[in-house]
Parts: C-alpha cells; structure tokens; sequence
C-alpha cells in the first residue's frame, strides 16, 4: 500500500461563447505568484493561440493550485 502525490496549477478562463475553459500544469514551481500567473494568463488571451469548442479564450476565470493525494489502499496477491 503506498500513498502519492501531485500538484497542479489549473488556470481557468472564460471562452467567447461563456464556457469555462481549463489549462491545467504538472508540478507548478513552489514560488510562484498570484501575479506571475495573472501575467500569463494576460498573455495567453492577448496571444489567442488555444483553439476551443466554445471559442477564443476572452477573459480571467479562476487559479487553483490543487494538490492530490492518493493512497492506494489495496495490493494485488502476489500468487
């Protein structure tokens, strides 16, 4: 039985057509800024370079870091 754990930065925007839309990113960098990510988030939708189902990505939605732990609570016998 083993536990893991892993983090991710999600970056949640706004679509044109009013949909949210998620970029989510493995094991973000522990000093990372609330400014730094805004910042980035800027350049994303002034870039316009993700293609979604709902449409150009318009505007600043939500940021997450989500750290998940998982522990595995079942071994399969070795026979």
């Amino acid at each position: 039985m083993a536990s893991s754990s892993k983090k991710v930065l999600r970056m949640t925007f706004n679509s044109a057509l009013g949909s949210a839309v998620s970029i989510t990113l493995p094991d973000p960098k522990a000093d990372l800024t609330p400014a730094q990510i805004e910042a980035v988030m800027d350049q994303i939708i002034a870039k316009d370079i993700f293609l979604t189902s709902g449409g150009a990505l318009v505007s600043k939605r939500d940021v997450k870091i989500v750290d998940t732990t998982t522990d595995d609570l079942y071994d399969l016998p070795v026979v």
